[in-house]
């Protein structure tokens, strides 16, 4: 896969919230504006870039056993650098971000990738996947946040557009408007690819990454099928 692939791919074709379906607690709640969305982006972006990096340089150095914990402090380094930063300069942002911005350690995105990605390749396709993946996240929740916003209050970056032509519909504000909005971005991005950017998984043994090390015991107990 080359450079560009490796940059783009998580853009639209393997967009980790409206194809891959990661990350989708943040996306949901920190969605109700485009300055939330694309603060709450761009800080993912950031994390997943930089912890993608270290994680890259110490693939080789990090034990098995402890990987996921050794990634899970790496992430956290980068989240508290990233949360003093919007503390001191955006301090409004971060307010209304509040507790999802800690969560970012947690996010299934930025571990994902970490485990899938950057702790089997070089550093240089490493940040590049952990830019594009970001892009692609950050691209979801600014229209995302653009059309709850839009529809539920009648603004764009909380610049009136509609206040005297249609009223606001506060429900996009809510829950039940977010499930709405993300069920049609998910249909729409499913009707233009003809199907083709759902995936469809093996979940069987053919489809397991623990497969080569699962035996013959195993197997005759029920715990994979052959």
């Amino acid at each position: 896969m080359n450079k560009l692939s490796i940059l783009t791919k998580g853009i639209i074709k393997e967009n980790p919230t409206l194809v891959l379906l990661l990350g989708t607690c943040p996306f949901l709640a920190t969605s109700t504006s485009a300055i939330n969305g694309l603060g709450m982006g761009v800080s993912t972006m950031a994390v997943l870039a930089c912890s993608n990096i270290v994680i890259s340089i110490l693939r080789k150095t990090i034990p098995d056993n402890v990987r996921i914990p050794c990634y899970i402090v790496v992430i956290a380094g980068f989240v508290t650098v990233v949360q003093f930063l919007m503390q001191a300069y955006l301090p409004d942002l971060n307010s209304a971000l509040g507790l999802y911005i800690p969560l970012i350690v947690v996010n299934c995105i930025i571990l994902g990738r970490a485990e899938m990605f950057a702790s089997k390749n070089g550093i240089i396709d490493s940040a590049l996947d952990g830019i594009g993946m970001g892009l692609g996240f950050t691209l979801a929740l600014f229209v995302m946040g653009t059309i709850r916003e839009f529809l539920g209050s009648g603004t764009l970056f909380n610049i009136p557009i509609t206040a005297d032509l249609i009223t606001p519909m506060s429900i996009f504000m809510l829950a039940p408007g977010g499930f709405f909005v993300f069920g049609m971005l998910i249909a729409a991005i499913n009707y233009f690819s003809k199907g083709k950017a759902i995936k469809k998984k093996d979940f069987g043994c053919s489809g397991c990454a623990l497969a080569g090390t699962c035996n013959k015991a195993e197997k005759e107990k029920g715990g994979c099928d052959e």
